[in-house]
Formats: C-alpha cells, structure tokens, sequence
C-alpha cells in the first residue's frame, strides 16, 4: 500500500473546481470530486510545499517501482505558460490538478461549511488540503494528488466566462 504525504497550501487559486459533485473526466470513467489549484511561480513557499511533498512520496514508495525511483514519472507541478498557453488564468502560474472519490470538505475563511455551491467557484482563493502518494498501475507510473478538504479565504474573479444574474442585467 503505497504511503501518501499530507501538505495544505495557500492561498492558491481554484480553476475546474468539482467539489460539490463528482465528474467523470471520460465517459465510462469513475466519477471524481476535483480541483486545479493555480500556484504563482513566484510563490516559493507554496511551490517548495509541493516539490518537498512529492519528493518526500517518491522516497517513501520506492517499493513500488521495484526498488528504485524511475527515472520518469508523471505527476508534480505543471506550468501553465507551457501546457495552457490561451488561458489567460495560467499565465506566470504552476498548478496541479487534485482528485479523489470521497467529497471533500468544503468550508469559508471561519470554518463554516458552504452549502451554498454559487459561494465556491472557479476564480475564488483559498487553501487546499492534498495528498500526494505513488502508483504503478497498469504500465503508467507516477505521483497522483489526492484532494481531502478547501478553503475558501476570498472572492475572485470568476474564471469560464460565467457570469451571475445581476451583472448581466445591472444596466
């Protein structure tokens, strides 16, 4: 069984959220809670959170590639700049993309759960509790991130183009 290692961070950016309900990322596939977390690459602390997480998960997983740590793995940190280089939200960021089947807890900036889904969007800020733990499944091997709980600390603009009822007809 592999070891995950726990880390929170913040404040990061939420973009794709789907913490209310699950989605399937392919049809057939198992419907999952998720969420992208955007981090600045200027965000040393945040980025250093993560990079100590997964390096801390290859170490302690080693088992499950044989022994030894393989010389590619998937999984970590992905810049925005070169995989998202249209989407504006991306621009001058990290991110990582965090899953999992069980709903993850969902609270404001004093603890409280939202339940109000229109509250947590895409563009808002806030912490996240993740995961990271190794696999070997299949031929792909990697370091996978497991969503547990966020946070929501502010409002932001709204990413996707949405917008709510009373900015469309304010004028």
């Amino acid at each position: 069984m592999a070891k995950s290692v726990k880390v929170v961070v913040g404040p990061v950016r939420f973009s794709y959220e789907s913490v209310f309900e699950p989605k399937a990322m392919q049809e057939g596939a198992t419907p999952k809670f998720s969420i992208s977390l955007l981090i600045p690459k200027t965000d040393k602390e945040n980025v250093d959170k993560i990079n100590n997480a997964v390096s801390k998960s290859k170490e302690d997983n080693k088992e499950i590639w044989g022994g030894k740590i393989p010389a590619v793995l998937k999984g970590g940190l992905r810049d925005g700049d070169a995989e998202k280089p249209d989407d504006p939200a991306y621009k001058g960021m990290y991110f990582i993309n965090a899953n999992s089947q069980q709903k993850p807890g969902v609270v404001d900036a004093d603890l409280n759960p939202i339940l109000d889904r229109s509250e947590f969007y895409s563009g808002c800020y806030g912490r996240a509790s993740i995961s990271f733990f190794a696999y070997n499944t299949s031929g792909s091997k990697g370091i996978g991130c497991g969503l547990n709980n966020v946070q929501k600390l502010k409002d932001g603009d709204k990413l996707g183009g949405s917008a709510t009822a009373a900015e469309d007809f304010a004028n």
